[in-house]
């Protein structure tokens, strides 16, 4: 499908980049008949066509994303760098420049993972389970998601009590600033905000 979030001349700088080199350093694939990238985006395989300025989901009943995702997936591939995991976790806030711009506007809207669970802990692990996160030892609930081959992302939660309010936390591998711009990034915690906070069945 056409994406109107996105400006053509990120599919254009694409387009005209080495798909040898983009898929080392993305772990995608190309197909040089179709034109087209092929890059696993949470569980499912996508195909990014850069001449056609398209993005295509290969899996026709997946969880649609939100279009914030299509923004990721080409800065993605366009700006990823062949590094290992730092296998270290940090804040929007702990990345440079993070500290004033992820606020007003650009806030992590993590209430809407907060807003959907209502301190239900097991609700929470039941959607994570269900989008196929791994847990973790952390807050009272963690799971970490594989969004792309070279970006995890974990999301924290706690239930809260009488005196605090629940909740939630993204936090990214320390690579993610070596990855994306903070702009990207913001989106990309949008859009797991909102898988996550969205109301299933």
């Amino acid at each position: 499908m056409m994406t109107d979030s996105i400006d053509r001349m990120y599919f254009k700088e694409l387009s005209e980049q080495n798909p040898i080199e983009v898929c080392r350093r993305a772990m995608c694939s190309y197909d040089d008949t179709e034109k087209n990238y092929a890059i696993s985006i949470w569980g499912d395989l996508f195909k990014i066509y850069p001449d056609q300025h398209t993005i295509e989901c290969d899996n026709e009943k997946h969880e649609k994303l939100h279009p914030y995702f299509d923004l990721f997936v080409v800065h993605y591939l366009l700006k990823v760098k062949e590094i290992e995991l730092a296998k270290e976790w940090i804040s929007e806030k702990d990345i440079p420049g993070g500290s004033t711009f992820f606020r007003g506007p650009h806030e992590i809207p993590t209430n809407l993972i907060t807003d959907q669970f209502d301190g239900d802990i097991e609700g929470f692990k039941n959607r994570c389970q269900q989008l196929m996160g791994n847990p973790l030892d952390l807050a009272d609930a963690s799971f970490v998601f594989k969004v792309a081959p070279r970006v995890p992302v974990a999301v924290l939660y706690w239930k809260g009590d009488d005196e605090f309010p629940s909740e939630s936390r993204i936090l990214y591998d320390r690579t993610i600033i070596d990855h994306l711009a903070l702009d990207i990034i913001y989106a990309l915690g949008v859009g797991v905000c909102e898988r996550l906070g969205k109301s299933v069945g």
